[in-house]
Parts: C-alpha cells; sequence; structure tokens
C-alpha cells in the first residue's frame, strides 16, 4: 500500500478459530451485528458479494436517526483465511489480513487515511468497530 496517503493500522486478536472469524466477518447475517463503533450506532443491512470483482455495501445508522451513511467498495484480492484487499467507494484502499494461531486469530488491518477528518478520530472510530468485531465473535462461540 505505497500510495503516498496516510496508512493508518488498527489490530486485535480474537479468542476464536480463523473459520469462524472469517465467517463472521464476510456474512451479512454476522456484519449487521458487529459492524458499529458504539452501542447508539447499528447497521440496518448488509449485502456482501464476496468474490475478487465482487463488492459490499453496508448501511451504519445513529439509532436516534440523526445521522448515517453507506460504506462501500469492491474486492480486489481475497486469500481465503489469510488476505481481504479492497477499494472503498471513494478510492481508499484497505487491507486486512488474518494470522490463524491456535485457538485465536490476530486481525491487522491497514487503511487509507481520507482528509475530512483528523486520523486519530479515524483510528478510533475503526479500532471500536474492531473491537466490536471481537465482543461478538467472542460471545457467538
Amino acid at each position: 500500500m505505497t500510495t503516498g496517503k496516510t496508512i493508518v493500522t488498527i489490530e486485535t486478536t480474537v479468542d476464536a478459530v480463523v473459520n469462524r472469524v472469517w465467517k463472521c466477518w464476510t456474512s451479512p447475517e454476522h456484519i449487521i451485528h458487529w459492524n458499529n463503533a458504539s452501542d447508539d450506532w447499528h447497521t440496518p443491512w448488509a449485502e456482501n458479494d464476496f468474490r475478487v470483482g465482487g463488492s459490499f455495501h453496508s448501511r451504519m445508522e445513529a439509532k436516534d436517526g440523526s445521522f448515517g451513511f453507506d460504506f462501500a467498495g469492491a474486492y480486489n484480492e481475497i486469500k481465503q483465511h489469510e488476505t481481504i484487499k479492497y477499494t472503498l467507494f471513494d478510492g481508499r484502499k484497505v487491507h486486512i489480513n488474518f494470522a490463524s494461531g491456535k485457538d485465536s486469530t490476530t486481525i491487522v488491518e491497514n487503511f487509507e487515511a481520507e482528509e475530512e477528518n483528523p486520523i486519530e478520530m479515524q483510528k478510533a472510530g475503526w479500532q471500536s468497530i474492531l473491537d466490536n468485531f471481537k465482543k461478538y465473535v467472542e460471545s457467538t462461540i
């Protein structure tokens, strides 16, 4: 990911095998349960055509209806249980690695920062979503 843009890295380790982590990350029926940064937000729907050249689209909204936005992009590379690379609708690149341990999976996500919001704010928001993913997967085992 050498684009000249600022690359932000977030990471977590989920206490679950990579098969379970992968399924929760890629299946819309799971995405709607974890794809939010805080309890006052939710994802009412998600679509995922999970293949190279396929696209994903979800809607993130404040539960009080005050704000919402679409999150969408297209897949550039998928290596089963290892790597997902995609391009967001605004052209930014995202690269996610899944490292399988005995009973855990470490996820490292690198994304190109956008220019509207401070980098620390973006990092905190994406990390909160990743932390929520970890909590969701570990609670559904």
